[in-house]
C-alpha cells in the first residue's frame, strides 16, 4: 500500500509579472556600484525580491546555471532555476511543497526578509540534462534595500567537495582504525604466546601497531577539530602520571635514539580533569618536536607545575629557534622539517586553546634554551563531552 505525499503551500505561490521584475532589475541597475560589487565576489550571489523571485545575478552564476542566458531565469525561484527535483517537470513551483519546509534556501531567505542576516546549509538534488545532481549548498542571506523595496542578497557556496570529502575522511578513519586496532589487538595476544628469542622481536611489532593507530587516531581528532565535530570526554588523572607516562613511551622511540626524556624532579603530584587523550598527545607532538630539535647526547626535560587554578606543563631543550621559526612556528603549514610538515605545533594551539580552555607559549634564548608550555585549568566544564574514555597505553 502506497502513501502519497500531499503538496501543501509552504508559502504564498503569488508573483509579480515580469514587467515588475525587469522594473526591479533596472532599478537595482541603475546603482553600477552595487552590480560592480556583487559581480567581483568568488560567490553566486542573486538578488530576490520578496516573493523570492530572481531580480539580479552575478555574472559567475553562468558556472552554476548552465545551458542558458542569466536574462532567462529573471522571475524565476531559486529552485527552479536550479532545477530542483522536486519542482523539475512537475506543475509545482518553488516554495510550495512539503519538501520546501526543510529547505535551508527557504529558512535562509525568510529570515532575511525579517531583517535579520541568516546561513543555512542547503542539500539539493537537481536535474541537469534529465540526470540527477546531488550539490551541498551553502546559503548567505542578508537584506537589502533599493529604492524602498525590500530584497534578499542571497550567496551561495558550492560545498559539495568539502562535504564529500568529510564524508570520505569519516569512512576513512573508521576503516583504518579498525583494521590497524584489529591487527594491534591480536599482535598483543601473540605477544604473550610467544617465547623465546622471538618474543622481543613481538614486542618491537606490538609497539609499532600501537604506535601507528595513535597516530591515526590522533590525526582522526585533529580533522575534526578543524571542524568543529570534536567531542570531549573528561577523565580525572594525575599530573606526575601524566608526564612518567610520556617519559616511559619515548625511553625506546627511534627520535630518543642516543637522546633523553627526563622528568624534572620539581614537577608537582596533582589529580585535574581533562580529556586525557588530547592532553597526551598535545604533550607528545612538543616531546618529539623538543627530540628533533637536540643533538645527540642532549636531554628533553618536562615537567608540570601549578599556576593558581591551572597546570602548567613545560618541554625544555637546549636547542634555539630561530627568529622565523619563532615568527612562523603556530602557522598551520610551517615547519622547519621540510614539505609535508607543519601540522604539530598547530595542532598543539588548536586542541589546547580552542578544545581544553588552556594557552600555549613558548621561549626561546641562548641563555635557557628553548620550552614549549601548555596551561590548562585543574577543573573546567568542557561544553562537548562524551562518557570518559580509558586512554590508551602504549607500553614501551
Amino acid at each position: 500500500m502506497s502513501t502519497k505525499i500531499p503538496v501543501v503551500e509552504f508559502e504564498v505561490s503569488e508573483r509579480v509579472s515580469i514587467e515588475v521584475i525587469h522594473r526591479q532589475s533596472a532599478a537595482i541597475a541603475e546603482n553600477p556600484l552595487t552590480a560592480e560589487l556583487l559581480n567581483s565576489v568568488l560567490n553566486y550571489v542573486f538578488i530576490l525580491n520578496r516573493h523570492r523571485q530572481i531580480v539580479f545575478s552575478s555574472q559567475n552564476c553562468k558556472d552554476l546555471l548552465p545551458g542558458h542566458p542569466l536574462e532567462d531565469f529573471l522571475g524565476q525561484r531559486p529552485g527552479e532555476a536550479l532545477g530542483c527535483h522536486h519542482v523539475a517537470g512537475t506543475t509545482a513551483s518553488c516554495g510550495t511543497t512539503l519538501f520546501c519546509q526543510e529547505c535551508g534556501a527557504a529558512k535562509a531567505f525568510f529570515s532575511s526578509m525579517l531583517g535579520q542576516k541568516h546561513i543555512q546549509e542547503c542539500h539539493l538534488t537537481r536535474i541537469i540534462n534529465c540526470q540527477p545532481q546531488a550539490v551541498d549548498l551553502l546559503i548567505y542571506a542578508i537584506p537589502f534595500t533599493c529604492s524602498g523595496e525590500m530584497f534578499s542578497i542571497f550567496s551561495v557556496a558550492d560545498i559539495s567537495h568539502e562535504k564529500r570529502r568529510q564524508a570520505l575522511e569519516r569512512i576513512f578513519f573508521h576503516d583504518v582504525i579498525n583494521t590497524a586496532g584489529g591487527l594491534e589487538g591480536l599482535m598483543e595476544i601473540l605477544k604473550g604466546e610467544v617465547q623465546g628469542k622471538h618474543r622481543e622481536d613481538f614486542e618491537i611489532l606490538h609497539r609499532g601497531l600501537q604506535e601507528l593507530l595513535e597516530m591515526i587516531q590522533s590525526q582522526q581528532d585533529l580533522a575534526a577539530a578543524e571542524s568543529d565535530e570534536l567531542r570531549l570526554r573528561p577523565t580525572r588523572i594525575g599530573s606526575l602520571d601524566l608526564l612518567q607516562t610520556e617519559a616511559k613511551i619515548f625511553e625506546n622511540h627511534p627520535l630518543a635514539a642516543r637522546r633523553r626524556v627526563v622528568i624534572d624532579h620539581r614537577s608537582v603530584p596533582l589529580s585535574f580533569e581533562t580529556d586525557a587523550t588530547l592532553l597526551r598527545r598535545i604533550l607528545g607532538n612538543l616531546i618529539k618536536n623538543a627530540l628533533e630539535a637536540i643533538q645527540e647526547g642532549q636531554t628533553v626535560t618536562v615537567s608540570c607545575l601549578r599556576e593558581n587554578h591551572h597546570l602548567r606543563f613545560c618541554v625544555h631543550n637546549p636547542g634555539i629557534m630561530t627568529r622565523e621559526a619563532q615568527l612562523l612556528v603556530f602557522n598551520r603549514s610551517f615547519s622547519t622539517k621540510g614539505i609535508g610538515r607543519g601540522l604539530g605545533t598547530y595542532s598543539v594551539k588548536l586542541l589546547a586553546e580552542k578544545y581544553l580552555h588552556g594557552e600555549v607559549g613558548f621561549s626561546s634564548s641562548l641563555d635557557h634554551g628553548t620550552v614549549f608550555w601548555v596551561s590548562v585549568p585543574l577543573q573546567v566544564a568542557l561544553p562537548h563531552s562524551q562518557p570518559a574514555r580509558t586512554p590508551p597505553s602504549i607500553q614501551p
